[in-house]
């Protein structure tokens, strides 16, 4: 997987959510590489309100990354 992040740089705030979506994704891939094995897993943590709580918060945490990365998109204001 390279080359897949060239910037944290985003036009909006929209995009740059969906770039922190995207980091949580890659991290979980990268974590476990077989495909297979995730989608077998899916369906247990689908359910699990604690890990779905834990997802949000990876999630927020790369926004806030994403977010610094771009000045909190005020320099486009």
């Amino acid at each position: 997987m390279k080359d897949w992040l060239p910037t944290l740089k985003t036009k909006t705030p929209e995009e740059g959510y969906e770039l922190a979506v995207k980091l949580a994704r890659v991290a979980v891939a990268m974590t476990q590489p077989d495909a297979e094995i995730r989608k077998k897993l899916r369906p247990e943590y689908a359910t699990d309100f604690d890990a779905l709580i834990a997802s949000s918060q990876v999630v927020a945490t790369h926004f806030a990354t994403v977010s610094a990365a771009n000045g909190y998109w005020q320099e486009q204001a």
